[in-house]
């Protein structure tokens, strides 16, 4: 079954088959570094949601979204007609070397799934890594960034020296972080991290982002 959602000035259609637009996609398309003219690419962008929401920020953008489900891809290149905007989404695994050239990209986003496979956790098979793991995830950011360019995304707490590890083997350094909880009673339950190719040392830790006082 679909539905359709309005982002602001887009509408987003999506469909019951397909993981849908949750508080974690809107907070990192908040959180990413974002220029005019940048290129852009979406890794798993599933049916375009991440790309609507940084047109929002700014609509001058050339973007790519990479989706290995065709139904999803589909969706996502409907999203970008029916607003108006620009972008190809090639169907594929994101870590085939040949999909697209490297070296390209101002920004790479991810929102992927971050539950270690067979770990219980809930959300269903959508949310677990067993099919892409967090260091295919960055080896394919780091291989489509330019260098200087960023790589952001929304990971798990709990697995951030795992992060930080695969970061590290594909040239993306670490600069900003922001983890995010529900309240003040309840530890983080996820966190946004923006990698920079080729960076130098300094990471800023910005303050921690509360659901319930923030969109109150």
């Amino acid at each position: 079954m679909r539905s359709v959602e309005q982002l602001g000035r887009y509408r987003l259609t999506q469909s019951d088959e397909f993981f849908k637009l949750g508080r974690d996609s809107v907070l990192l398309a908040r959180f990413c570094t974002l220029r005019r003219g940048w290129w852009v690419c979406d890794l798993g962008c599933g049916v375009g949601s991440l790309l609507l929401l940084v047109s929002q920020r700014e609509e001058s953008l050339h973007r790519l979204g990479i989706e290995l489900n065709p139904g999803a891809a589909d969706l996502a290149r409907q999203n970008l007609a029916d607003n108006g905007l620009s972008g190809q989404v090639l169907t594929g695994d994101l870590r085939e070397r040949s999909l697209t050239p490297g070296d390209r990209f101002h920004l790479v986003l991810s929102n992927p799934p971050y539950f270690r496979a067979g770990s219980g956790k809930s959300g269903g098979q959508a949310r677990m890594d067993d099919t892409c793991s967090v260091t295919d995830l960055c080896q394919a950011a780091g291989r489509l960034v330019r260098t200087g360019g960023r790589f952001a995304l929304v990971y798990r707490p709990e697995r951030l020296a795992e992060l930080f590890s695969a970061l590290e083997g594909a040239r993306l350094t670490p600069k900003r972080l922001q983890l995010l909880s529900y309240d003040l009673t309840k530890p983080p339950y996820a966190v946004l991290v923006e990698a920079v190719k080729e960076g130098g040392p300094g990471l800023e830790i910005l303050p921690v982002h509360y659901q319930v006082s923030s969109e109150s």
